[in-house]
């Protein structure tokens, strides 16, 4: 393993060790070339979902392959019909879900997460709501956006001024096209943070289905 790769795997192992809501010691780091492998099994998806997070943000991480398994303790351990009530639950107290929109599967503990809504946010806060309950192992988000009428170039007009006012994101750097009601984000930015801005950007833009984020981590 070459210098930048072993200092790069050392610097993941210290962030996850840092964050608080992972047990670092049963997760294995691989690096190579900016992309980091996770490895290993956590006590929750939860969990799993947190030491993700903690290796994009380190600098010089391009990608992260989560290979990352879900090895529930005992006492986290529940049937599925007792997850999929817990979460009927949670979806009906979030504010931000059209419960009458969503609806859930439950199969061994994996949730499925099915229907249409109007924005971005309501699908990514239904999957918010279910994710960190007793017993999940994992969440496929399947909740498509409801197509609008939306000129493609107002859509590419607000995404850019959007970009502009994000203090994370140089913007002279990302180049926005749009095709229909799918967003394309090309150019470099300096860190995965940046990139999450930028998509998270698009995405608020309002007929936006579908964003494909080519941006380039180049510091």
């Amino acid at each position: 393993m070459s210098k930048s790769n072993t200092e790069l795997q050392k610097n993941v192992l210290q962030e996850l060790n840092f964050e608080p809501s992972v047990d670092a010691a049963g997760i294995g780091v691989i690096a190579k070339d900016g992309i980091v492998s996770l490895t290993g099994s956590v006590k929750s998806y939860a969990e799993e979902y947190a030491a993700v997070h903690a290796a994009e943000r380190v600098t010089g991480v391009m990608a992260v392959t989560d290979e990352l398994k879900v090895d529930l303790p005992a006492f986290h351990v529940r049937n599925d019909e007792d997850i999929a009530k817990a979460v009927i639950h949670a979806l009906e107290w979030d504010v931000w879900v059209p419960v009458d929109r969503i609806k859930a599967k439950v199969a061994d503990g994996w949730v499925t997460l099915d229907g249409e809504v109007d924005y971005y946010y309501q699908k990514t806060a239904a999957e918010n709501a279910v994710r960190y309950l007793t017993g999940v192992k994992g969440v496929t988000n399947m909740v498509a956006i409801k197509k609008l009428a939306v000129m493609p170039s107002e859509v590419k007009a607000n995404i850019n001024y959007a970009l502009r006012r994000a203090a994370e994101v140089d913007a002279e750097r990302i180049k926005v096209d749009v095709q229909d009601d799918k967003v394309i984000l090309r150019g470099k930015v300096a860190s995965w943070a940046e990139r999450s801005e930028a998509e998270r950007a698009a995405w608020s833009a309002q007929g936006v289905r579908a964003v494909k984020d080519d941006l380039v981590i180049a510091g």
